[in-house]
């Protein structure tokens, strides 16, 4: 199958005589292949059930350097390929499939399900490698180095058969098989790292019933690390199931029977209930989410160490950090505003004196920015995308933006599209509007205007002329954190945009600077704390659907701060 970026992914598929419209996808471990899943399909025994496993790129008869991918987040892509393919050659929904995965499939596949909140029926987790013992000092800054000096490097894993299985034959298996790769790129071996964190601090955002498949006696990963992560899963269903003396190969050591036994009742039960997944629409109210947001709104103790190393970085930036031109102009008009985020977009470092323009450098390569322009890029794209949909229905191509700020990313994408197409920008802000203006005198394009507007005025929204068949509202809920005002814009929008038209929104479910941005900057509303409420990808696809839409695809950046999908009204 192609996967989304063209690249051929082989997989192999157990097809049932009879298909009950119930699938399960197979993801292997670091190194291995589909083929040995071959047992595990046997030991199952689900004849009515259509199982697929793929080969990830790198690995088995898939294309591309052993062990290797560009990105972690590369491979995060493929899952989501792979899975909807799996889906549609069995013609069932994301809501009939399950999957079961080992390792450094196990993490994969809970980062793609944190990210992108596809609606799965269950997940099995097997020796899940939320940390893998490297058994060196200092291990992941010395590969992180390697990785910036090299730009591509190789480590070869030090795990031998005898430390994966008890069972010597599947040992002697291991060691002849051909297609395993012993090699692994430094880039997803950090990647790896780095989406397990994320995972560990944010389980709560997975809901998906989930089974996790322990071995008792794992040289290779980390007990404490699969914890942390169990006790933090959202799903009102979780099942813990430790196998004492197991090594890592769960699904391959002598007693193997044992945890495909678990595997196999969990995936029964769950397909003999109906998908039930938790209503987030009043998680502004109540949840983690919620709880994190009340406890960044409140000061910290006068005396708290956190609240002195705050009050030290708020100095910085309000002293010299004014040499920079971008924290200048974040102090001027708020660290979340139009103006603030067009800089960002522009991406040149400016300042007063070298110093200044070093430090805003620093500043526009953090965390936070870099994650906006990458949204930008997937904002275009799916723009692009959403255009051409329009356009391959027949029906007129006519954009709305409801809080565009000055609109760049807008106008790079009318660009782009070419043809006839026109759009509608609006925007809170007189500064903005006036921004844009001047914006689309110097692109020159036609039939594209700029007016102030109110994005949570559902009437004016639903009044909106000619209505549009893309609506876009990027970067605005995410500033919001009750979801009343949301539901109201979204619901504006859904009376707005007539069926078969599109909805492209984005979202912030992670960011791993939230307490520095709380504490330390100011926004656009009077210079008041810039507090911001996380919305799972869940939540926010729920928001979306109860206005009428459907999702149909998302993009997210790399460390899974800022995702940007694209919905079609029904």
């Amino acid at each position: 199958m192609p996967s989304w970026d063209g690249t051929p992914l082989f997989y192999r598929r157990w097809a049932p005589d009879r298909p009950s419209g119930r699938v399960l996808v197979l993801f292997h471990r670091g190194h291995e292949h589909s083929g040995r899943w071959q047992e595990v399909v046997d030991l199952l025994d689900l004849p009515d059930v259509d199982v697929f496993a793929w080969d990830a790129r790198g690995h088995g008869r898939s294309p591309g350097e052993r062990g290797h991918a560009e990105t972690f987040g590369a491979l995060t892509r493929d899952v989501d390929s792979f899975v909807r393919h799996c889906a549609e050659e069995a013609g069932v929904p994301l809501s009939s499939v399950a999957v079961l995965a080992h390792s450094v499939g196990s993490v994969l596949v809970s980062t793609w399900v944190h990210d992108h909140a596809p609606p799965l029926r269950a997940l099995v987790l097997g020796s899940p490698a939320l940390r893998v013992r490297l058994y060196v000092p200092f291990a992941i800054p010395l590969l992180r180095l390697l990785l910036r000096l090299k730009g591509k490097a190789f480590v070869t894993s030090y795990v031998k058969s005898r430390l994966l299985t008890h069972d010597a034959e599947q040992a002697a298996a291991y060691d002849a098989d051909p297609l395993i790769a012993r090699a692994i790129s430094v880039t997803v071996l950090l990647g790896l790292h780095d989406a397990a964190t994320r995972l560990m601090a944010d389980a709560g955002a997975i809901t998906v019933p989930t089974l996790l498949l322990v071995s008792g006696a794992d040289w290779v990963v980390e007990r404490g690390a699969q914890r942390r992560f169990f006790a933090g899963l959202g799903a009102e269903r979780k099942e813990w199931k430790e196998f004492p003396g197991f090594f890592h190969a769960t699904f391959h050591e002598a007693e193997r029977r044992l945890p495909v036994a678990e595997a196999r009742r969990f995936l029964l039960e769950a397909f003999e209930r109906p998908p039930a997944p938790p209503s987030l629409r009043d998680a502004d109210r109540e949840g983690y989410t919620h709880a994190e947001h009340a406890r960044l709104a409140r000061p910290l103790p006068l005396l708290h160490p956190k609240n002195l190393a705050f009050a030290l970085a708020r100095l910085g930036l309000s002293t010299v950090g004014r040499l920079s031109e971008g924290i200048r102009t974040g102090f001027d008009t708020g660290f979340d505003s139009g103006t603030m985020l067009d800089y960002v977009y522009r991406n040149e470092a400016r300042g007063i004196t070298p110093l200044g323009r070093l430090i805003d450098r620093v500043y526009l390569d953090s965390p936070g920015w870099a994650g906006i322009r990458t949204r930008r890029t997937n904002l275009e794209k799916l723009l692009r995308e959403a255009i051409a949909r329009v356009r391959a229905a027949g029906l007129p191509a006519h954009v709305v933006d409801v809080a565009a700020g000055h609109g760049r990313y807008d106008l790079e994408a009318l660009k782009a599209a070419g043809g006839a197409v026109t759009a509608q920008l609006r925007d809170f802000s007189p500064l903005n509007v006036e921004a844009g203006r001047r914006l689309i005198a110097e692109t020159g394009l036609t039939g594209v205007t700029f007016e102030q507007g109110d994005a949570f005025d559902r009437a004016s929204l639903e009044r909106l002329s000619p209505p549009p068949t893309v609506a876009v509202v990027s970067g605005l809920y995410e500033l919001f954190p009750d979801n009343d005002r949301v539901s109201a814009s979204l619901a504006g929008l859904g009376t707005a945009v007539p069926s078969g038209g599109f909805l492209v929104y984005t979202n912030q479910p992670w960011h791993p600077q939230l307490e520095l941005i709380a504490r330390v900057l100011t926004s656009h509303r009077g210079g008041a704390a810039w507090v911001m409420r996380r919305r799972t990808q869940q939540e926010m696809d729920q928001l979306v659907a109860a206005a009428g839409f459907e999702k149909l695809a998302q993009e997210i950046d790399e460390e899974g701060i800022f995702s940007v999908s694209l919905a079609r009204r029904r």
